[in-house]
């Protein structure tokens, strides 16, 4: 009997840590399978490693996408000019007819767009379609259309299209969703003409600026390829959402190296949307011109942040002359945020709607004050 009692408490031991283990492990099972599904719907899966890693193709949000991607054809007339030598005294006597008529040769270009409207608007970039006297657009299933220029903004290089077919597919925008530094890219247009294709990469910065590109910049930087003929393309996440129209590459060879700019999808639904509706893009104003002040001066003056802007000169009956501001005065804060530089001042005021309300906080012959303004209406590009 002994030796039988010493047998079960020799094997009892392993039989109470298995119970242990398995009820541990069903008080963790119900946690572990919500990360799984969690990492799932993110479109994860674990890896060999142990290590979460991300999806083997982006073929769904391609399909997603591709079908609102255009390419867009140009044309335009030149004239070609007329030999010196038929302008000469002397080698006219030698024509029958002096005034020859000069000949046209046709240039042609290239780019792509995204259809944002089941009824048929479209964006691209200003500088595609830019003196056009013929464009075309080619959908993705090979109909063809002729478009109609509805209007134009150089300060953001948009452009607004239509097109009268059916069955259109437009992209999809995921307004809640913000671009992240760090977050998928895939890049679609039609590079070299070679036909649509897709590019990919991440987002390697947001709220680019003082490039010299546009007016009014605030790029998303990628690094998926970008090459002549993606302007106007699409910019989409992981998920075929879109993130803005893909619109240049820093680069003097003209190719791609893997800095490329995108105008941020909100910017660009709005220029459509004002585009529509008014013919041109509605933006708040003040009426200043003015230069970032020098970092020694800021520090004189005891500024910190040692930044702002200096007003150079006013608009006479602007908002900014009616508000009592002078030149000279050095603006250091617009509705609580900091001035940095001109170009993240200027877009915070052209964000404004005409009649808001903005307060400015001014330094003027070494004294602080606040000033109370109203957003005007910036006058149009001519």
């Amino acid at each position: 009997m002994s030796f039988i009692f010493r047998v079960l408490r020799y094997i009892s031991w392993p039989v109470v840590a298995g119970l242990l283990a398995a009820a541990l492990f069903m008080l963790l099972l119900p946690e572990t399978l919500n990360n799984a599904a969690k990492m799932e719907t993110r479109g994860l899966s674990p890896g060999v490693s142990g290590e979460w890693q991300g999806p083997a193709s982006y073929a769904s949000a391609v399909q997603r996408a591709s079908a609102s991607v255009v390419n867009i054809y140009t044309r335009k007339t030149l004239e070609r000019p007329r030999h010196p030598l038929l302008d000469d005294p002397f080698f006219r006597r030698f024509f029958s007819n002096s005034n020859l008529p000069q000949q046209q040769r046709m240039q042609s270009s290239l780019g792509s767009g995204v259809i944002l409207t089941e009824d048929g608007y479209i964006l691209t970039n200003n500088h595609v379609v830019t003196e056009a006297d013929e464009i075309v657009v080619q959908l993705q299933d090979g109909r063809e259309a002729m478009v109609k220029v509805i209007g134009k903004d150089p300060d953001t290089d948009l452009a607004v299209l239509k097109i009268d077919l059916d069955n259109l597919v437009p992209i999809n925008i995921d307004a809640a969703s913000m671009p992240r530094v760090g977050d998928v890219t895939l890049a679609i247009g039609n590079p070299f003409g070679v036909g649509q294709s897709v590019t990919q990469g991440i987002i390697s910065a947001t709220g680019r600026n003082g490039l010299g590109l546009n007016t009014f910049e605030n790029f998303i930087q990628t690094d998926a390829a970008i090459n002549p003929g993606n302007s106007g393309g699409a910019l989409v996440d992981a998920f075929g959402n879109l993130l803005g129209i893909n619109a240049a590459i820093l680069d003097k060879t003209g190719y791609s190296v893997g800095i490329g700019f995108a105008i941020p999808a909100n910017t660009a639904v709005k220029v459509l949307e004002d585009i529509v509706e008014h013919g041109y893009v509605i933006r708040g104003w003040l009426g200043v011109e003015a230069r970032p002040l020098t970092r020694l001066a800021a520090t004189k003056l005891g500024m910190d942040p040692p930044s702002g802007l200096v007003i150079t000169s006013i608009y006479i009956n602007s908002p900014a002359h009616l508000a009592g501001l002078q030149p000279g005065d050095i603006i250091t804060r617009i509705n609580d945020y900091w001035v940095v530089d001109n170009e993240k001042s200027m877009n915070l005021i052209a964000d404004l709607s005409p009649g808001d309300s903005v307060k400015l906080e001014v330094i003027r012959e070494g004294q602080k004050s606040t000033i109370m303004a109203v957003t005007g209406t910036r006058p149009p590009p001519e």
